[in-house]
């Protein structure tokens, strides 16, 4: 590694505040990786949170590796050099334990480079018993942990919480051999190991997986039952992240609302919030520290006494942040205490753009509550609106764009009103993103729109908005989101085009390589009763998908 490599490695740890190392005296030695750079790690809540856990743990030591920053990673190409470690500066085959935090599949296109920058084999069944064991968790891979099985060794199903404190202790006991500890393993609640379970096809079509003698026939899902025993918050501090400045703290886990098309809505079942007891000392925390607060839920505005915290945020000094807020759920407190705090902007989601395709993903709003939310804000000299929507939800038609369309002129004009009165700008953003189905919700089932037809759904929406002052359109890429899409679907098959992409640094290349029918399995419905590469898990109530897949369809939509 050159001078300028280790340079920038320590100043990364000399900008650090906050956390635990030790050097020895752990019988368990641990890397954490994050398949993405430092940057996007250290704004992820669930690294943080894993690495605390780990370090608690007065028999092991974890350390930190990331995907190398463009420059660091071209001359460990250039010089078939190793990947280390940041605390420790040690390869990631001397460690006992490699473990994947990976919250997002799109990351997943990152694990076959590190395998290759740390001199290991991706393939599991590859790597000798003097190599470390892979472990993987987030949220990822308790969705769908098949397209990338083959190169993991252990994965969590579910929260760490419930799932480390057992699964540490079997490992760090060193007598047992590979074979044995992968066997004691799978019976852990929560714990799924890839080689016990065998994928089976017929005629290239999936036909489920099969356990292997000894293994479970289903791994559960597992999960904090009592979210207070231990808060999740940012426990590393550092400039180098999204959240610069800021002191985050989550309020709740999963989602009450269980909208059709969202994740967060069922893996995080049952919706749990923390007391406001335990928030508040955490968030009070951040403020004698003079950092904002960045309060994290899926929807701030459930939380039980949001506005009450807020206000004691402001009357102690402090300023704060929310992550989401819920259109139908607006605490006048929580405004109030946002104007204070000096918030600009705010960030709503109608999702559907017509009231048909709200009513098609149970969003439970209506326009009139969208306007009443905006002119709510407004009415607080919140100016600054963030709208998200999705586009190529099932059954989308170019009237359900048109709505869309009246709906962001009607909350523009109200924005310009209200910044013509206050004599200062405001601004409309959209945010839209192409649907996705994805693992263990009712659109599980449903085909992803192709990409040619959003691309042209994008162009009518510029057409329509995109001229208009005081408003900017944004767009996540179809191809992106075609490749999530597949990711988020597919079974152990997709290993192979992981590792071929790496390989050949080109995706479409890797495709044909790897002779996959990838539109089949974005863009087809699935059948309700054809088994699915996830069904081996034990995640929630399949049947209630099922009822709610059938109600979306069945309502006049």
């Amino acid at each position: 590694m050159s001078r300028k490599s280790i340079e920038k490695r320590r100043a990364l740890l000399a900008g650090e505040s906050g956390g635990e190392h030790r050097n020895s005296g752990g019988r368990l030695s641990c890397c954490l990786v994050y398949p993405n750079r430092y940057h996007s790690a250290m704004s992820n809540l669930g690294f943080q949170a894993v690495q605390a856990m780990m370090n608690a743990h007065p028999e092991v030591i974890c350390e930190r590796a990331f995907l190398p920053e463009r420059d660091e990673l071209a001359e460990l190409e250039r010089t078939e050099g190793t990947l280390l470690s940041l605390e420790g500066q040690r390869p990631l085959s001397s460690f006992d334990l490699v473990a994947f935090s990976v919250s997002f599949e799109s990351d997943y296109l990152n694990l076959p480079t590190i395998f290759r920058l740390s001199g290991m084999s991706p393939w599991a069944a590859e790597r000798s018993a003097l190599q470390p064991l892979v472990l993987a968790g987030g949220a990822a891979l308790f969705l769908n942990p098949e397209p990338v099985a083959p190169f993991l060794d252990l994965v969590c199903i579910g929260e760490a919480e419930p799932i480390l404190p057992d699964l540490l202790e079997l490992l760090k006991d060193g007598r047992r051999s590979r074979a044995e500890l992968l066997l004691q393993a799978c019976r852990l609640p929560g714990v799924y190991v890839p080689s016990l379970y065998q994928p089976q096809y017929d005629a290239g079509r999936f036909r489920g997986v099969q356990p292997l003698p000894g293994a479970p026939a289903r791994v559960r899902r597992v999960w904090e039952k009592e979210l207070d025993r231990r808060q999740t918050v940012t426990e590393i501090h550092t400039d180098a992240t999204e959240f610069s400045g800021m002191h985050l703290v989550e309020l709740s886990r999963g989602c009450p609302r269980a909208c059709r098309f969202c994740a967060a809505g069922f893996i995080y079942l049952p919706y749990r919030s923390r007391s406001l007891e335990g928030v508040r000392e955490e968030v009070l925390k951040g403020v004698a520290q003079g950092r904002k607060v960045g309060l994290v839920a899926a929807a701030v505005s459930d939380y039980t006494g949001i506005g009450e915290l807020c206000g004691e945020i402001v009357a102690a000094g402090g300023k704060f942040s929310v992550s989401s807020f819920r259109i139908d759920h607006l605490d006048a407190g929580m405004i109030e205490a946002l104007k204070a705090s000096g918030q600009k902007s705010v960030a709503l989601a109608p999702e559907g753009g017509s009231q048909r395709l709200r009513d098609l993903v149970k969003k439970g709003i209506d326009e009139e509550q969208i306007l009443a939310a905006c002119d709510k804000l407004i009415s607080h000299d919140i100016l600054n609106l963030k709208l998200y929507f999705i586009i190529g939800l099932p059954t989308e038609t170019e009237k359900d764009l048109e709505e869309l369309v009246l709906l962001v002129t009607r909350i523009r004009e109200r924005v310009l009103a209200a910044a013509k009165k206050n004599k200062r700008l405001g601004e409309l953003q959209l945010s839209v993103n192409p649907f996705i189905p994805k693992p263990f919700t009712p659109f599980q089932w449903c085909g992803m729109e192709p990409v040619k037809s959003l691309e042209s759904k994008w162009k009518y929406l510029q057409k329509a908005l995109g001229k208009l002052s005081n408003l900017k359109l944004q767009m996540e890429s179809p191809r992106e989101a075609y490749q999530q899409a597949l990711l988020s679907r597919g079974d152990r098959r997709l290993a192979q085009l992981l590792v071929l992409a790496d390989r050949t640094g080109s995706w479409k290349q890797a495709l044909r390589e790897a002779g996959l029918d990838a539109d089949a399995e974005v863009h087809r419905q699935v059948g309700l009763d054809e088994p699915l590469p996830w069904d081996f898990i034990d995640g929630g109530d399949c049947e209630r998908l099922k009822r709610e897949y059938r109600r979306a369809f069945e309502e006049g939509n």
